[in-house]
């Protein structure tokens, strides 16, 4: 079982934790992840694109000449697609791109991201993430203390306000509620730091199968 210690802000061992091992010692699957991601990503697409079909473009449909004895090649209109301003075969048409994932499996890729972050020991988990203020500058030189560079993804909870308004503004730090973090914010991100509030509720969620 994998033990992970307890810091305060000013980077001060102030306790350990036990981290269960049916979720930060899970196997690393790479495939799994990625179809995650796959998943997310597909799910945050618009779909608003849209090409005017031939009906759809502005113009005449009236025959530009006769059929026969022309000497040309036979046209039926001045919109087909094979002309300038005509409309688009085939082109892109609103869609939706999301699409359905196993739900156990969304919850076995985010174990194998969480567990290659202990692994790789860029799993900070702080005993409070409450700050007094709501300044960036003041929260970017705590996550710093920490030994955390780049960008990272705080793990607390969305009514923690200052920590919100702090880190909102700061394009290297994320903030992400404990019962919404997902594997393209573990992968996206450096390190994840955590509450111990945030690392139970997490916990909790995860180990329900």
């Amino acid at each position: 079982m994998p033990t992970i210690d307890v810091k305060d802000f000013n980077n001060k061992k102030v306790g350990s934790v036990d981290l269960p091992e049916s979720i930060f010692a899970y196997p690393y699957k790479e495939h799994l992840i990625h179809e995650a991601v796959r998943n997310y990503l597909a799910s945050l697409r618009q779909g608003t694109h849209k090409t005017k079909v031939r009906s759809e473009v502005s113009g005449s449909g009236k025959k530009p000449f006769r059929q026969k004895g022309t000497g040309r090649a036979r046209q039926g209109g001045s919109r087909p697609p094979i002309h300038r301003h005509g409309g688009t075969v085939f082109g892109p048409q609103p869609r939706d791109y999301s699409y359905k994932m196993n739900a156990k499996e969304k919850k076995n890729a985010l174990k194998s991201a969480l567990s290659q972050r202990v692994k790789e020991g860029k799993l900070v988990l702080v005993s409070d993430l409450a700050v007094d203020e709501a300044k960036t500058k003041s929260l970017a030189a705590k996550v710093l203390n920490l030994g955390v560079e780049g960008r990272a993804l705080l793990v607390d909870t969305i009514e923690n306000t200052n920590l919100a308004l702090a880190s909102r503004n700061n394009p290297k730090l994320r903030l992400v509620d404990a019962l919404g973090v997902n594997v393209y914010d573990v992968v996206n991100s450096r390190y994840i730091v955590l509450s111990q509030a945030a690392l139970e509720r997490l916990t909790e969620v995860l180990g329900n199968e």
